[in-house]
């Protein structure tokens, strides 16, 4: 049997004015002319309606991360970059929250995780008093946005939970504008703020907690330019405490490469890949890298060893191995067999010869019985991806992210207390010296710390009561 249909929903007025009747066109031209009004037109410039009955939450962010002009640091369709409900996969996996919704706290997790300043309030933890001032505040300013989480049946609504953006506040007679993301239902609409605040004073049956609300603001710098924390699949919800909490071997395919655009570039994209590249530098400048490149690629086995490659191994390296071997096969005219000679070592490097586009040198030590081979042999072509074993060399191209340089960003970006559990002190204390932030320049410090803070939102958004502000330790 077919579902009936809806077709919208009579707005109940009282205690709701509508935005487009003639008493809300009063109130908002009142409003505007207070100054009350200064976040409405971003918001309206970038606001959608939910595309799921369950999506009000997630629609409520998109249109206010976009608002702000946060980058999401990754595509959406095509070459653009830009906030969607089906963006917002970090904390929750889509699927529940289309089948059940989000709850408060998880709501102001995925704002956390997106690279949005937010402070969260849950109704016990402000008065109206606050509420009204705070209100007051973002509705005064376009770099701040309120996202109420209320209950319709105290406007005499239908529905139960829901999540909206206040779009702006009239002060002379008390009232907030609600931007309803379900317009298929209900528009626009005022209310006297003491009932919305009594809306949010209401509990939510899946949390036992009260519902609130959250200042969303954008950070003074972007928080992320090599890598975001992704939580597309539901396993992450079980990794993210696991990373928190032991080696990060599990964590190997859970931080997303940002990918760039094509040609056409704007000035402030190529000033944004350009800084993108300084952060990339500065990885490779870590001890911590140097280390993690010579236990990847120092010593490499070939050709004579019995060693086998798998799908995962990187192919480069296996081609620097073998290339080695035939180089000091030539080298000593020692062509008969090609299992003469085994790799030792082979490092990468990259040089200019005379002018010329930068060139990538394979260096290896072919051994075979007591004799020694070194060799340095030129590739034609230097590939989109070279992992160094030099990072300081001048002439190293920049590129996106290796496999090395992924590692070294995880362990960084681990928790520091995971590694109090290493019992040779003198290990332990040279460890914690190499994933310390305190000698990371500032663009680097930056990143690791913000991966730090979405690990920790991801794994604490999934305890209620939510911990927030995060601590100023991490």
């Amino acid at each position: 049997m077919a579902m009936a249909s809806l077709y919208r929903r009579v707005l109940p007025s009282p205690p709701a004015v509508e935005f487009a009747s003639e008493e809300g066109k009063r109130l908002f031209a009142e409003a505007l002319e207070g100054g009350t009004l200064e976040g409405f037109f971003n918001l309206i410039s970038y606001f959608q309606t939910q595309s799921e009955p369950a999506f009000c939450g997630l629609a409520s962010l998109s249109v206010v991360l976009n608002a702000l002009s946060i980058d999401p640091g990754r595509q959406w369709k095509g070459p653009w970059r830009w906030f969607d409900e089906s963006m917002l996969d970090c904390c929750e996996p889509l699927d529940k929250v289309k089948a059940d919704g989000i709850t408060f706290s998880k709501l102001a997790c995925l704002a956390h995780c997106a690279g949005a300043k937010v402070r969260s309030f849950h109704a016990h933890q402000a008065t109206i008093h606050d509420f009204r001032n705070h209100l007051l505040t973002c509705a005064s300013s376009q770099d701040c946005h309120l996202i109420a989480s209320y209950h319709r049946a105290t406007f005499k609504q239908t529905g139960t939970g829901h999540f909206s953006p206040i779009g702006g506040y009239h002060a002379g007679q008390d009232m907030a504008l609600i931007l309803d993301v379900a317009r298929f239902k209900y528009p626009p609409h005022w209310v006297p703020l003491p009932l919305l605040w009594e809306a949010m004073n209401t509990t939510d049956d899946a949390t036992g907690l009260l519902r609130g609300f959250m200042l969303i603001s954008r950070h003074t710098s972007a928080p992320s330019l090599l890598y975001t924390v992704s939580c597309r699949d539901e396993s992450w919800k079980s990794m993210a405490k696991y990373c928190m909490e032991d080696l990060p071997s599990l964590l190997k395919d859970k931080i997303r490469r940002k990918e760039e655009g094509g040609s056409g570039l704007s000035n402030e994209e190529k000033e944004r890949l350009i800084l993108k590249e300084k952060v990339l530098q500065q990885v490779r400048d870590t001890e911590l890298f140097r280390l993690v490149c010579e236990l990847q690629f120092a010593k490499l086995p070939c050709c004579g060893c019995s060693w086998s490659y798998s799908s995962d191994d990187d192919s480069l390296a296996q081609i620097a191995a073998t290339v080695c071997c035939q180089g000091a096969a030539l080298l000593t005219g020692n062509t008969i067999s090609k299992d003469g000679f085994c790799c030792r070592e082979t490092c990468f490097k990259c040089v200019q010869v005379d002018g010329d586009e930068l060139k990538t040198v394979i260096t290896g030590t072919a051994v075979s019985g007591v004799n020694e081979q070194s060799v340095d042999m030129l590739l034609p072509i230097s590939p989109p991806e070279t992992s160094v074993c030099n990072s300081n060399s001048s002439n190293e191209v920049v590129k996106y992210p290796s496999r090395t340089d992924i590692l070294t960003v995880l362990l960084l970006a681990l928790q520091p207390s995971i590694w109090a559990g290493i019992e040779d002190e003198r290990l332990k204390a040279e460890f914690q010296s190499l994933v310390s932030t305190d000698n990371l320049r500032d663009d680097l410090k930056r990143e690791i710390l913000h991966l730090r803070r979405q690990l920790h939102y991801v794994k604490a958004c999934k305890e209620e009561p939510y911990d927030d502000p995060l601590p100023q330790s991490l």
